[in-house]
């Protein structure tokens, strides 16, 4: 999975996590209401806002999941090819320094 991909996700987490507070915030601010209509309304966005909740909070598990996985994967890779993860890293060094020196 890429970087960008993991960053776009994480935004839209957060997003969602703003737009389900304000979302509740109002209704609390409504709470007062009484027409029949207002309080369908509120019965159908307390519903949706529980979904998204349980949608959000499984979607954090799964990119948690997949953190760890990735980070096992590298753990397992350094471990069985040494030199290897030392040769990865001295050749990013290498030209992020040369990167860096061109500036």
């Amino acid at each position: 999975m890429s970087n960008g991909t993991d960053v776009s996700r994480e935004k839209l987490a957060s997003d969602l996590r703003v737009v389900v507070a304000d979302a509740e915030e109002l209704l609390r601010a409504t709470a007062g209401q009484m027409g029949e209509k207002a309080v369908v309304a509120r019965e159908r966005i307390e519903e949706s806002l529980r979904i998204a909740k349980d949608k959000l909070s499984r979607a954090e598990e799964v990119m948690v999941d997949k953190t760890k996985a990735a980070a096992r994967a590298t753990d397992d890779y350094v471990h069985d090819h040494p030199w290897g993860a030392v040769g990865i890293a001295g050749a990013i060094g290498l030209v992020i320094g040369m990167l860096i020196s061109r500036r």
